[in-house]
């Protein structure tokens, strides 16, 4: 049996700006280590998986972020840059990018906090939304 799919659309030129906008909003949330900021960039019940981390719904985010920011986050920054985004159907779409942590005074990612992640963002209200984020080792 073959099976086959059509292509979903690509996003507008304008949708395309406010998807890749979504890592700088999650970069300036985590500068600020404002864990509810961080977690308000997930739909109500989206899910994030860091190594050894699954955490679901915007609550669980932001509580788990901001013992993080209190803890091993505490004064770190993120960096990252959008490499693709994926049509998937309308109004979601897949995101990869490329980045990592910053520790205190470091300008640079070093290898080992090197991350690429994955992220799955739907149109909510006009707004793009994080319903899935994945981040693994870059190297």
């Amino acid at each position: 049996m073959t099976a086959t799919t059509t292509p979903a659309a690509p996003p507008s030129a304008q949708d395309q700006m406010a998807i890749a906008a979504v890592p700088a909003k999650l970069i300036a949330a985590w500068a600020a280590q404002d864990a509810a900021a961080f977690a308000d960039l997930f739909t109500d019940d989206g899910t994030m998986m860091l190594p050894g981390v699954y955490q679901k719904g915007k609550e669980a985010i932001q509580e788990y972020m901001a013992g993080e920011y209190a803890g091993r986050f505490a004064g770190t920054r993120v960096t990252g840059q959008p490499l693709e985004i994926k049509p998937l159907a309308g109004g979601a779409v897949a995101l990869l990018t490329e980045g990592g942590v910053l520790a205190p005074g470091e300008t640079q990612v070093s290898a080992e906090r090197a991350i690429r992640a994955s992220w799955i963002l739907v149109k909510q209200g006009g707004d793009w939304k994080l319903a899935v984020y994945h981040n693994c080792q870059r190297d």
